[in-house]
């Protein structure tokens, strides 16, 4: 029987998804160093996408034990933004359908800019519904960080088009007419709240940027408002923005020293 070229046999691979097809045991005893490669390469994969697999089962247990009760419209919540000294903090809440799928989602932190943005579009596109919380810094320096977060969090239950009827929040407690489950570290334990995440941090992300645009000093596209090394010293040679944190620290001192 002819042998497989290596290209015929990178095309086979690439729709294979069982160890145990036929394919893939007689490449086994294939002793071209070209086909081991090739299979190693396939082996590599398909561990891969099994471990994001496991992942994701494990990231919609919650989900799954909260529907077995009886709920159909979870929402997850989780903010971005809490600890910078420039911008809002951004909150959201999202609903995921039931057969929502997508492995490799996790805390928005842990994604890269590339993979955070692709995964937004699809919870976007995907969502049963979605709803964004922003509460500008003038507001965080009124009531207090802690305050700013639960109401942008209500703001986005709020805003969601599809009255939920659970809520997994972000190791937050809330008051609201719906049963909920606070999660310490909820964003890399729940695809609910993991999806709020990536939608919090997008949203966010972009408005610094445009931010960055009208303040090209303190590299807010860089920075995302946070006190690197660069936008202490803008801060120290331009001064104090209408989007800085004035109870933040040092800016509060900066503010109290005037």
């Amino acid at each position: 029987m002819k042998l497989a070229t290596m290209k015929e046999i990178k095309e086979t691979l690439e729709g294979i998804k069982e160890a145990n097809d036929p394919f893939i045991l007689e490449l086994r005893k294939d002793e071209r160093k070209g086909a081991q490669k090739l299979l190693e390469a396939w082996d590599k994969r398909i561990a891969k996408e099994q471990r994001l697999h496991d992942h994701f089962v494990m990231m919609n247990h919650y989900e799954k034990e909260i529907r077995s009760k009886g709920y159909t419209y979870i929402a997850g919540i989780d903010e971005v933004g809490r600890g910078p000294l420039a911008g809002p903090v951004v909150t959201a809440a999202v609903i995921l359908p039931e057969d929502f799928y997508l492995p490799g989602i996790d805390d928005s932190k842990k994604l890269s800019e590339k993979k955070r943005e692709l995964f937004y579009e699809i919870i976007k596109k995907e969502a049963i519904s979605i709803g964004v919380g922003i509460i500008s810094p003038a507001e965080i320096d009124r009531i207090n960080i802690y305050q700013a977060t639960k109401k942008g969090m209500l703001e986005a239950i709020n805003e969601l088009s599809k009255t939920p009827d659970y809520l997994l929040i972000d190791a937050m407690k809330l008051t609201t007419p719906f049963p909920s489950q606070p999660l310490i570290k909820g964003d890399s334990k729940s695809v609910s709240i993991a999806a709020a995440s990536i939608i919090a941090k997008v949203t966010r992300d972009r408005m610094m940027r445009e931010l960055h645009e009208e303040y090209p000093d303190y590299h807010f596209a860089n920075n995302m408002g946070y006190g690197t090394k660069e936008h202490l010293e803008a801060l120290t040679e331009c001064g104090i923005t209408i989007h800085h944190r004035k109870s933040f620290s040092p800016i509060k001192e900066m503010v109290e020293n005037k």
